[in-house]
């Protein structure tokens, strides 16, 4: 080995010099940085471990839950617990708050409403979803003050019931309909016209499935009820995939407040708990709100670990209102053939408020209901045992290569644990199989007779047969009631103040050809209600036995016109009760709304969207969301349904609002990985083996 020369060695300890020199600069310069980051941490009062908050993971106005400051300009507008606004002049007896007289309700109802269980199809095709969506919608902007009943402030209303009526069909026990008047805004009624208040906030922001408070939010997240959101986390509290029960956090008398009707009025703490209180009338708001609160968590589940629960919390919010927003104006209303304006972005000046005539009138769409709820899952799907339950619950079951099972809507409205017995995705597959009823003036009788009533004992085969049960709710005949309570205009008034033509006559309302009544029938004669003839969508015939089971008529015949009913009832067009004239009327072409119904709908959701400062067309948030977290709102009802449950996307139509027949829900592979069976019936399982953890990857702009 050679020894290197003397006049190498110094070069050598330079380079040594050189190197430690570098090597503490580069030390020097790090202890620099870092203490300049943490400096720059406490001055934003949190230390560099600390999570990302808010303020910077969304540098953005967030939305408060009550509407508050939607309008920077006019805080108030569109905030819960304004008044309703008024489209025309308030029409009551004495112009202060009497209610107008007119035609019994329930007579009305026998007359105009009643479909002597024949089953009158969408003639577009609509699905189930069309009349729960809207349902969903209006929960989330619409909801009256009211007084309950045995408050001495309330004022009940007698609504006569005659059981002696030639075309009653039903007994009614009490011989009235339940009614107890709105409560009156404060100040008015009194030495001016008395007005309604809207409880909710009037903008489209998720109250259904949020709330409205910060109270009944915090018992909704996960976390401890403390009175401090600070340290919930960011997610939903689900049971098994499913919407908490009142008594899930022990107490139920502690759980916000829902409404426990029908048949939960002995069991109120088994009422899922969501954001709003009215949840439990049908299981497709259960659905739609659990749909959305899985949503809800699997957003944050994909958002970056760094950020703060809030910030999770509100970016996930951001876009599961974004959703709502988007299903109702690119799917929901082009289903219904509403027709708006092209959007041209926020408008400051427009006043969001959501009207007393809308809310009261024009969405109270009930004839789109259907009298049951279809199941249709593959053999196999159900256990037999689990069969017999149905049964024994009061479903009928058709049990082969498929099981198809039919609920009574009557059975399924405010019956969560039967929602969950059936399961979320038996459901959602069935709404988007089964096509509605349609928008006319026909309605069910689970919804204009037994509505929320339950059976007496020992009663069978109880779908609305009149002698299983001894009282009535006629919700149609209600909303008659509900409109007068609210002083609204009649029918020609209302046509007016939507600068449509008024109704010289009954035929103008109805497009027929007449309004006398055959010779020898009056109004009273069941062979006026006769049915005659059925045409499906084609206009080719349909037989009365199909057209009382499931077939495929639109239209029907019946011995005397409708209009010639009205004009029996009514006398003259001015009279004409608005909700009458308006589910009366004919349809517009490619829609299934008649004129004052889609000039109603048409201003309302405009003004609903222009007025929006958080209009997801108008919102860059979504556009900051989508750059920095790669997450993009679902585009579709189907795309949120296949994200949040174990349906495959390829087991749904493009477009759940149009009906379409798709297979039955098929069996998982085994018994284990069964679309929502351990969902249903064992809570222990992990989460995201109750609702699939199905992922979008979002495409970036």
């Amino acid at each position: 080995m050679t020894r290197p020369s003397r006049p190498d060695a110094p070069r050598a300890r330079s380079r040594r010099r050189n190197s430690l020199k570098i090597a503490a600069f580069a030390l020097v310069f790090l202890l620099a940085a870092t203490l300049a980051v943490m400096a720059e941490a406490r001055g934003r009062g949190q230390s560099p471990s600390r999570p990302i908050g808010l303020d910077r993971a969304l540098p953005y106005d967030i939305a408060a839950l009550d509407g508050a400051g939607n309008n920077e300009d006019h805080p108030d507008w569109g905030a819960a617990g304004s008044e309703y606004q008024r489209l025309a002049d308030p029409d009551y007896a004495d112009g202060i708050g009497a209610m107008q007289e007119g035609p019994d309700p329930r007579y009305v109802s026998n007359r105009v409403f009643a479909d002597d269980h024949v089953n009158l199809f969408s003639e577009r095709g609509l699905s189930q979803w069309n009349w729960a969506w809207g349902q969903f919608v209006v929960h989330n902007i619409a909801l009256r003050a009211t007084v309950p009943h045995g408050d001495p402030a309330a004022e009940a209303v007698t609504v006569p019931f005659d059981n002696d009526d030639p075309l009653e069909e039903f007994t009614n026990d009490t011989g009235t309909l339940p009614f107890i008047r709105s409560a009156p805004a404060e100040g008015t009624g009194v030495d001016s016209a008395r007005e309604q208040v809207d409880l909710l906030p009037s903008y489209l922001g998720g109250f259904e499935v949020y709330g409205g408070t910060e109270d009944r939010l915090e018992w909704l997240l996960d976390g401890e009820v403390n009175g401090d959101l600070t340290d919930n986390a960011a997610t939903f509290m689900l049971d098994g995939g499913y919407l908490p029960t009142a008594d899930f956090r022990g107490d139920s008398a502690t759980a916000p407040y829902m409404d426990a009707s029908g048949r939960l009025m002995g069991t109120p703490e088994a009422a899922m708990v969501t954001g709003d209180v009215r949840a439990n009338q049908s299981p497709s708001l259960l659905a739609l709100s659990t749909l959305f609160a899985r949503e809800h968590n699997r957003i944050v589940d994909e958002l970056p670990r760094r950020l703060s629960a809030e910030a999770k919390f509100e970016i996930a919010r951001r876009i599961v209102v974004a959703e709502i927003q988007r299903i109702t104006y690119e799917e929901f209303l082009p289903a219904l053939g509403v027709e708006l304006p092209e959007y041209e972005g926020y408008d400051p000046n427009v006043q969001v408020q959501v009207s007393n005539e809308f809310a009261t009138i024009a969405f109270r769409a009930h004839s789109m209901i259907h009298g049951d709820f279809l199941i249709s899952v593959a053999s196999g799907y159900y256990t037999d045992e689990e069969l017999e339950a149905f049964e024994a619950a009061g479903l009928e079951v058709e049990a082969g290569t498929e099981v198809e099972a039919e609920a009574p809507a009557g059975l399924m409205f405010f019956n969560p644990d039967l929602f969950r017995d059936v399961g979320l995705e038996a459901f959602v597959h069935g709404m988007s199989v089964q096509t509605q009823y349609n928008n006319d003036a026909m309605v069910d009788n689970q919804i204009r007779s037994v509505l929320n009533q339950v059976p007496v004992d020992g009663a069978t085969d109880c779908l609305d047969a009149a002698d299983c049960f001894t009282m009535v709710t006629d919700l149609p005949a209600l909303d008659l009631v509900r409109a007068r309570d609210h002083g609204l205009p009649g029918y020609n008034d209302l046509r007016e103040a939507f600068g449509l033509e008024r109704a010289a006559d009954f035929t103008d309302v109805t497009g027929e050809a007449t309004q006398d009544l055959p010779e020898g029938m009056t109004v009273d004669s069941p062979e006026a209600m006769a049915f005659t003839a059925f045409a499906d969508a084609e206009g080719n015939a349909v037989t009365e036995e199909e057209a009382r089971g499931d077939g495929a008529a639109v239209t029907a015949t019946r011995a005397s016109t409708l209009a010639a009913r009205l004009a029996a009832i009514y006398g003259d067009t001015d009279s004409l009760d608005a909700i009458t004239g308006l589910m009366a009327e004919p349809h517009l072409p490619d829609s299934e709304f008649g004129e004052l119904q889609h000039a109603m709908w048409a201003g309302e959701f405009a003004m609903l969207r222009d007025g929006d400062r958080f209009f997801y067309e108008n919102d860059d948030a979504l556009d900051f969301i989508a750059d920095q977290y790669r997450i993009r709102p679902a585009g579709t009802l189907a795309e949120l349904i296949a994200d949040n449950s174990e349906i495959d996307r390829d087991d749904l139509q493009d477009n759940v609002f149009f009906a379409e027949e798709i297979a039955p829900l098929p069996v998982g592979a085994d018994d284990e990985d069964r679309p929502g069976r351990d969902c249903r019936r064992d809570l222990a399982v992990a989460e995201n083996r109750c609702h699939g953890r199905r992922f979008r990857e979002p495409e970036r702009s």
